[in-house]
């Protein structure tokens, strides 16, 4: 028989005995349930840690989120503070900018105060101490009406001549030695010296003319029925249908056709009938009314009905 280790327990209840293979089995049982157990309570932690840790990655994704939002709130704040800082700087500037165009407007009204009283002493009206808007714009339409008029019918010296060498009227024809009219006025000057026109219009004629005994010529048309002869010239700078300016040059002076020396014969004429040139000549925007008392047989009272001559009449109403 085997030596086999014998343990005895003894209680109150009595005495029991165990072997070691009884106490291994026990032994071992208890270790699969501790194990059991312990494998289970692990498990169960583990799912409770795996849980927190998801959520500690939500919460630490949401806090991180959260901060980007609060950094992009931020950045945006501070694009925000800076378009508020240019804008106020751009409001400064502006207000400077009033500040300086107010005073700008000022020295302009008291500009346009001393210019409309020098306006009007130019065009020889009764000056006024303060100018409304009115008689500002009343002004402007006379002064533009008399540029309108000194730009259609003829007006000052056609030639910078020397002198008046003959005037319209009769007279012995230093040629023909007879007594005719002189159409026009003759100025003497050098030959080759420039001529210009004396208000704007086209050209009606421009070369040399056979019949007449004018030699080279130039016919202006100009509004209102008038028409200017610049004649005996030594070259002719326009050509016939060319539209022509107060001012421009259109031939230079000679002795061609009838002429016994270089002058420039030149004529004013309204609807074929010659006038005397001479009013026409010192006509200008500040003794504008002399040329329609001093010329006669031209009905000037009917020009005041015209656009955009009768504006001032109109305003006046």
């Amino acid at each position: 028989m085997r030596n086999k280790l014998v343990i005895t327990l003894t209680t109150v209840y009595g005495s029991r005995q165990y072997t070691f293979n009884q106490v291994a089995k026990y032994l071992l049982l208890l270790f699969i349930i501790l194990a059991a157990l312990s494998f289970f309570v692990s498990n169960a932690l583990l799912v409770v840690k795996t849980d927190d840790l998801a959520d500690l990655e939500e919460d630490h994704q949401e806090l991180s989120e959260n901060y980007e939002l609060m950094v992009g709130s931020q950045q945006l704040y501070i694009d925000e503070l800076k378009n508020l800082s240019l804008s106020l700087s751009t409001l400064k500037s502006e207000r400077d900018q009033l500040e300086e165009e107010n005073l700008r407007i000022g020295e302009l009204n008291s500009s346009l105060d001393n210019s409309l009283n020098g306006l009007e002493s130019l065009l020889g009206m009764e000056p006024t101490t303060e100018i409304d808007p009115l008689r500002a714009e009343l002004l402007t339409i006379e002064a533009n009406k008399r540029l309108f008029f000194l730009h259609s019918i003829p007006n000052g010296v056609p030639i910078q001549a020397i002198r008046i060498s003959d005037k319209f009227g009769p007279r012995i024809h230093p040629v023909k030695k007879k007594r005719v009219i002189h159409h026009g006025i003759d100025f003497k000057a050098n030959r080759g010296t420039p001529v210009y026109a004396t208000a704007d219009g086209v050209v009606e004629f421009g070369g040399f003319h056979k019949s007449s005994g004018f030699g080279k010529l130039v016919i202006l048309q100009h509004n209102f029925g008038f028409k200017t002869y610049f004649a005996h010239l030594d070259a002719v700078k326009v050509k016939s249908g060319e539209f022509v300016s107060k001012g421009q040059l259109i031939g230079l002076s000679g002795n061609t056709g009838l002429s016994t020396g270089p002058h420039l014969h030149y004529e004013v004429r309204h609807l074929f009938t010659a006038i005397d040139p001479e009013p026409f000549l010192s006509w200008d925007i500040t003794k504008f009314d002399s040329l329609f008392t001093k010329v006669k047989g031209v009905k000037w009272a009917s020009l005041k009905n015209l656009y955009p001559l009768n504006q001032h009449n109109q305003l006046s109403q």
